[in-house]
């Protein structure tokens, strides 16, 4: 991988922050989704094979599916992604076997599906996400937008506001039964990659502001359809935008202590 923040590194540190991205952004996605498994716990999970006395089976075959997606996301770099990149990646994070024909695995979703969500005023409301019918057009549209962005040379602030654009219209949409926020957080990272930085990762602690912030902009836009495109407001995409370039400062601040061990070397 061509990386930026690996450059003038050597290589133990480069795998070592490589390693440190891997488990926090594994970490991050599963916790923010409910996993109860420590920081420490994934790692352990994930470099041993091991499971934590005490937490749930299911919990350690999150963490395990979704290192294998990130290892999938990375060997994929160089070309173009398509539907069948986006199946092979919702059966790596869905681990948990589930015996059920309207919720498959590695297919778009068969059933309508959506979210209680309160508003600002307090107001309890649903957002529908898009009907199954549309899904196809809608993701044909959405993988269309992530090439490009892909094949662009952007800088950092552009590629975080990419990763802003593609998470906002993958779960804008809800192509599958499960699995979205996860596979919204990888895939849209592509652009933030190929154009060689890290990740950007959610920060579990922000789960309140990261939802709330999410949820307003699909009630901005309303359900999804083959008119309304992906994305209908693109005007208010900016407050998402933020949040992302804020919480991108995690990744930075593994990158400096990289650099910062690297430069302790470079004295001796």
């Amino acid at each position: 991988m061509n990386l930026k923040a690996l450059q003038g590194l050597d290589r133990d540190l480069q795998q070592s922050l490589l390693n440190q991205i891997r488990d926090l952004w594994t970490h991050s996605s599963t916790a923010l989704e409910g996993n109860t498994l420590t920081l420490g716990e994934t790692k352990f999970v994930i470099e041993e094979g091991l499971t934590v006395s005490g937490k749930p089976l299911k919990d350690h075959q999150e963490i395990m599916g979704h290192a294998r997606a990130i290892e999938l996301i990375y060997q994929g770099l160089n070309g173009t992604v398509t539907e069948a990149h986006l199946f092979e990646l919702h059966r790596a994070v869905q681990s948990t076997s589930v015996t059920d024909i309207y919720k498959p695995y590695g297919a778009w979703k068969l059933e309508p599906n959506g979210t209680y969500a309160v508003t600002n005023e307090g107001r309890q409301t649903f957002i529908e996400y898009a009907s199954p019918e549309d899904v196809p057009g809608l993701m044909a549209e959405w993988l269309t937008e992530l090439n490009r962005l892909a094949g662009e040379h952007l800088s950092e602030t552009d590629a975080v506001d990419a990763y802003a654009r593609l998470h906002l219209g993958f779960v804008h949409v809800h192509p599958f039964w499960d699995g979205n926020g996860r596979l919204a957080r990888l895939l849209s990272n592509i652009p933030v990659l190929r154009s060689g930085y890290l990740p950007v990762v959610i920060d579990v602690r922000d789960r309140k502001a990261y939802i709330d912030v999410l949820a307003q902009y699909e009630l901005d836009g309303g359900p999804l359809t083959a008119k309304t495109g992906v994305w209908p407001v693109a005007a208010r995409e900016a407050p998402f935008r933020a949040f992302c370039q804020r919480s991108y400062q995690a990744t930075r601040h593994l990158v400096e202590q990289a650099n910062d061990q690297q430069a302790r070397r470079n004295r001796r």
